[in-house]
């Protein structure tokens, strides 16, 4: 019923994001990836949606194919399918918050991006970050510990949402870079490096680096 097609798991932090909320329904599917930064990579993405990037979502049901691209789109595709799996908080101040969370890490944060760039399977010397790159660093830690104030029980909003996912990159990347946290961000980012998802996830990105790939 779905194939997800994705980018080299080290490096491709939008597809992470679909993937990891795929994961989390139990939902078979099967897994194309795309070698990023090649001469083909271009043709070989264009084969599977116009829009020219992964992560892309097919859906074939009922004769038909549905694709969907955009790694918000996707896990709002997924929620939707799977509401049993509660991918956002059934109240619906903390969901609309949830959203808020996963809208500002889709749209934001380009300094980041750009400097400390996912490299999941790898740890790296902490680059010089400008003042524009501390101030998003210092925005995700303040907005990360808002959520886990005063309690212990999981995720940004409880058991894991949508809004995990789209910061799972960001978790990696703190500890990729060695970037210092505060004890309740810590102890997130501890908690989804531990997600046997991501520890799959990792070995995907570990093999990529053992046969080359960047």
């Amino acid at each position: 019923m779905y194939t997800l097609i994705i980018g080299n798991k080290n490096l491709s932090s939008w597809s992470l994001r679909p993937w990891l909320a795929l994961k989390t329904t139990g939902a078979a599917f099967e897994e194309v990836v795309v070698r990023l930064d090649q001469p083909e990579t271009r043709a070989s993405i264009a084969d599977h949606s116009a829009a020219g990037k992964v992560p892309v979502l097919k859906i074939e049901e009922n004769g038909k194919t549905v694709t969907i691209w955009d790694s918000l789109a996707i896990c709002e595709t997924i929620a939707e399918r799977h509401p049993d799996t509660r991918l956002w908080p059934d109240d619906p101040e903390r969901r609309a918050l949830a959203r808020s969370y996963a809208a500002e890490m889709h749209s934001s944060f380009p300094d980041v991006r750009q400097n400390l760039s996912m490299s999941f399977a790898r740890t790296l010397p902490t680059p010089p970050l400008d003042d524009a790159t501390n101030k998003q660093v210092a925005r995700i830690i303040n907005a990360w510990e808002a959520a886990l104030a005063g309690r212990d029980d999981g995720f940004l909003f409880g058991r894991l949402s949508i809004a995990d996912c789209m910061y799972a990159p960001v978790a990696s990347r703190f500890i990729t870079y060695g970037i210092e946290l505060p004890a309740a961000s810590a102890a997130y980012v501890a908690r989804m490096m531990a997600l046997p998802a991501l520890k799959e996830w990792r070995a995907g990105a570990e093999a990529e680096l053992e046969k080359g790939w960047k």
